[in-house]
C-alpha cells in the first residue's frame, strides 16, 4: 500500500534551524520521494517501508532536541504527482 506523509517539525527552543535542516537532510537521503515547501515536507512510498524509516528518523531528531512538536498527516495513496486542476 502506498502512502503520502506530510511532516512539519516545530522545535520549541532557540537555535531551532539546525535541527530542522538535519531532519530534512535525513529525509532527502532516504530512498523515498521527498518534496518540500516552506511549511512542510512530504514523503511518499510504501507504508511498510516509510513508517519504520520515519519512526527512527523522528525519534533520532527528537532525542537531539529539548522540546519539539512533529505534525504528521497520512494519506493512503501516492499523491507525489498531484497537480492542481483549476
Amino acid at each position: 500500500m502506498n502512502i503520502s506523509v506530510e511532516l512539519t517539525m516545530s522545535p520549541l527552543q532557540d537555535g531551532y534551524e539546525p535541527h530542522i535542516i538535519d531532519f530534512i537532510k535525513v529525509l532527502r537521503a532516504s530512498k523515498f520521494t521527498v518534496l518540500e515547501n516552506p511549511l512542510s515536507t512530504q514523503v511518499y512510498g510504501k507504508y511498510d517501508e516509510v513508517m519504520p524509516f520515519l519512526t527512527k528518523a523522528i525519534g533520532d531528531s527528537m532525542a537531539a532536541q529539548d522540546a519539539v512538536l512533529v505534525y504528521m498527516k497520512l494519506v493512503k495513496s501516492d499523491r507525489s504527482d498531484y497537480t492542481p486542476h483549476f
